[in-house]
């Protein structure tokens, strides 16, 4: 494969999403697939009752003023994607009770028409270590059709029956990776984990085979360490990822680069056992 043809296959800009998807071509992608910041308001530190401080979402990316102040935000980043997205393309999009009741109201608000809304079940989650609420132990994606009239988008019903000893594919998803942990969470030097809200590729993996076809673009406009991405190329899907976080942005390009170098290997590996 040619560098030109690999440069347009998977693509990690680095910017503001807004700004980016205003100089992008309408209806142009197939499926956008969003995590955007949760706007999680944290006011204090967060211990284990060992008294090791919990590596909470403190960054800056998720840090409004207000709840307002993050309204506009959804607001202008998912008009966005509405304007770039095929009018039979979908959108997904995975929050918590931080933000997902807020996304769905702009996402509603803005014409969109709602599919379904899926419960990842989370099979390890952060234990609530105060004791005052419940374990936070799902997270809730909604999935949404840009038209409502649209009959003709994408859903590979059969094939997710597979997910399901052969039945029906359900809203929950008791997905066996537990949260992004082992080899596959990305980590720098010193051991520390590098996104706070990494998702595990078997997430990643559910929505592409289930609302995309071979070949087809996706957009990921918070694409962070890249695993929508890196997903759509072991797929042989398109990716467009966005992301702001120039960090990031270096992980997820070279988390491609060894994607391609591996499966490079595996053709070699091919060739000279047909030899």
């Amino acid at each position: 494969m040619s560098e030109t043809r690999e440069a347009a296959e998977q693509c990690i800009i680095h910017g503001d999403c807004v700004e980016a998807l205003s100089d992008m071509a309408p209806e142009s992608f197939d499926m956008c697939f969003a995590d955007p910041p949760y706007n999680l308001q944290l006011e204090n530190e967060l211990y284990r009752p060992n008294r090791t401080k919990v590596d909470a979402v403190d960054e800056d990316w998720d840090q409004f003023e207000s709840m307002e102040a993050y309204d506009r935000f959804t607001e202008a980043w998912m008009a966005q994607v509405r304007r770039v997205l095929k009018p039979n393309g979908t959108l997904w999009v995975i929050g918590t009770y931080h933000n997902i009741y807020r996304v769905g109201r702009v996402l509603m608000d803005l014409g969109f028409w709602i599919l379904n809304d899926v419960v990842w079940v989370k099979s390890n989650p952060m234990p609530n270590f105060r004791g005052v609420r419940f374990t936070n132990a799902t997270e809730t994606l909604i999935w949404a059709v840009r038209d409502r009239e649209r009959k003709d988008y994408t859903f590979n019903y059969e094939h997710m029956k597979r997910y399901n000893d052969g039945k029906q594919m359900r809203s929950d998803w008791f997905i066996q990776a537990p949260l992004c942990t082992g080899e596959e969470r990305i980590r720098d030097a010193d051991g520390q984990k590098v996104h706070s809200t990494q998702k595990p590729e078997a997430v990643l993996r559910m929505v592409v085979e289930a609302s995309t076809n071979p070949g087809d673009l996706v957009l990921d406009p918070f694409v962070g360490v890249g695993t929508t991405a890196a997903v759509c190329k072991k797929l042989g899907r398109r990716c467009i990822g966005i992301e702001i976080e120039e960090r990031y942005v270096r992980i997820a390009r070279q988390r491609l680069a060894d994607i391609q170098s591996r499966l490079w290997l595996e053709d070699d590996g091919e060739a000279a056992a047909g030899e």
